[in-house]
């Protein structure tokens, strides 16, 4: 079922993370689905490029460089809105893959400061923005790692746990103001960069994250749920929704073929 456009106080839909993956994705479905998206990330070439390609196929689209640990650009990013309807936190990521006894700290601290005080950053600049709206939808894309742990996990599993309950505290903070808080939370999603990242760019064990796994997620598989769940009717708020490929029953149990 095709959904309804946005009211015109809230059309404006600010996506963190959007130079690829789940990020890139979104951009494209809240386009579609009536939004002006505003693209942010750090690698300028690629959000324009995508701000292009979403301008050719009629919609609205704004790229705009930026890296959300930098608080000071942060806010100066959110001088340019007087209101905006939807904050998509989804820049993150995953560094390593080793146990905490030997676990890189600069690792660790890089990822909580993405995954955790990036979202902060975003949140607490714009939700005056979300608040002026009058119906504004702040998202965390989260992780399943978010909710339970796996070895060699701890660094990401302990940011994102941060991401959950970041979100899941400033819904309480906030109850009976015009603002939704959603958290997306996607299990074994398969992209072109974020296994690649976390293995520090090594081909080899990131193929091996998916091998023998059937259809693991894709990011517009993630970016369609994120689409469905901001374009609830306003009075409905999709808290927590956990999102994994039928081949995931959790985070240690994958079926894989062959």
């Amino acid at each position: 079922m095709a959904t309804a456009a946005p009211p015109a106080a809230s059309r404006i839909a600010v996506v963190t993370g959007a130079s690829s993956g789940i990020g890139a994705a979104t951009a494209r479905r809240l386009a579609e689905a009536g939004y002006r998206v505003v693209l942010t990330a750090r690698r300028k070439d690629r959000i324009e490029a995508l701000a292009e390609e979403i301008t050719a196929a009629g919609h609205a689209a704004t790229a705009y460089p930026l890296d959300v640990t930098d608080r000071a650009a942060v806010d100066e990013f959110a001088t340019a809105f007087k209101t905006i309807g939807v904050l998509v936190n989804n820049a993150g990521g995953a560094l390593g893959l080793d146990p905490v006894a030997t676990g890189d700290p600069d690792d660790w601290r890089t990822m909580y400061e993405t995954n955790v005080l990036g979202t902060l950053h975003l949140t607490q600049a714009l939700l005056p923005k979300l608040d002026a709206s009058g119906d504004g939808t702040v998202v965390v894309v989260s992780s399943t790692a978010a909710h339970s742990t796996y070895e060699g996990g701890a660094g990401y599993v302990a940011a994102k746990h941060g991401a959950h309950v970041l979100a899941e505290t400033l819904r309480l903070e906030i109850v009976g103001r015009p603002v939704r808080v959603i958290e997306i939370a996607p299990g074994m999603v398969r992209t072109e960069e974020f296994a690649l990242t976390r293995f520090g760019g090594d081909t080899e064990r990131a193929e091996k994250v998916y091998q023998g796994v059937p259809d693991p997620l894709t990011a517009d598989d993630v970016a369609d749920t994120i689409t469905w769940a901001v374009t609830r009717p306003p009075h409905v708020n999709v808290d927590l929704l956990v999102v994994r490929p039928r081949a995931q029953a959790s985070n240690s149990k994958v079926h894989r073929e062959g």
